[in-house]
């Protein structure tokens, strides 16, 4: 079954507004801002759906116009249910001068024989802010499902006009390959990864040390921070749990989204 998202962000008058959005069942979008005197957009994607199911496909487009900051949010965690052919979901992303975009996901847990391919492709303008974070667990850990899906494959590609920024190729098998080996989750069961992009002004040299004393109290995580070049900062932490992952990087996400605040009149 193919279902589609689209969501728009404009501004005009100074704020960000939801200026378009389209969804075919299970989706649903609701606007959560709270503050009429915070002129960014706040969205929630929500599903009527328990997960996603063998065959299902997804297509999400979301379009962050000039000068727009939104920030979206998901509703619950994401299950990828017993399969025997796998699902999909691709989500296309494109962000226009002087936008920001936020978007750090519920963690996705797999069940037993979960067959997933997923598909980030995120274009930015000049001067745009993105901040993108996604977790995976091992499946159903109190049920007895540890790494007992079959395929879990995701891939994000971040790219600036023609220039590919970042790639992220994340490819898991755990049929085929120990979990726990050398290189692999080493004994962890989740991981997070967030990606803060900045195509107007490069990352501070010291943002990374920063991160570091912001999670300085966390127990139980190995947390990797990488500055690829000037203007991208990636993030990989693994733990066993996912909401304290699903905690750690909405703390991330919300210190960026402190940095950035709506400047620009479209």
């Amino acid at each position: 079954m193919i279902n589609r998202l689209t969501i728009t962000s404009g501004f005009k008058n100074h704020r960000s507004y939801l200026k378009d959005t389209f969804f075919t069942p299970p989706f649903r979008v609701a606007d959560i801002s709270e503050h009429r005197r915070d002129p960014a957009l706040y969205l929630m994607v929500m599903s009527s759906s328990p997960g996603i199911l063998d065959g299902d496909r997804y297509e999400i487009s979301i379009d962050v116009e000039t000068g727009s900051k939104l920030q979206l949010q998901t509703q619950s965690y994401q299950r990828l249910f017993n399969m025997q052919h796998g699902a999909s979901q691709e989500q296309r992303i494109t962000l226009h001068p002087g936008s920001t975009f936020s978007y750090v996901q519920h963690p996705v847990v797999p069940h037993e024989n979960a067959i997933f391919k997923g598909k980030n492709f995120i274009e930015m303008a000049d001067d745009c802010r993105l901040t993108f974070g996604e977790i995976l667990t091992c499946g159903r850990k109190h049920s007895g499902e540890v790494f007992r899906y079959r395929e879990f494959h995701n891939i994000t590609e971040i790219r600036h006009g023609k220039k590919l920024l970042v790639k992220d190729n994340l490819l898991l098998q755990p049929g085929l390959i120990d979990m726990a080996a050398t290189g692999q989750m080493e004994g962890y069961t989740h991981q997070g990864t967030l990606l803060h992009v900045s195509t107007g002004t490069p990352i501070d040299d010291d943002v990374a040390d920063i991160l570091h004393t912001l999670l300085e109290e966390e127990e139980g995580v190995a947390l990797g921070i990488t500055r690829p070049s000037a203007q991208v900062l990636a993030v990989r932490i693994l733990g066993n749990g996912g909401e304290q992952l699903f905690s750690c990087l909405n703390r991330i996400a919300h210190y960026f989204w402190t940095l950035t605040p709506q400047t620009v009149n479209a």
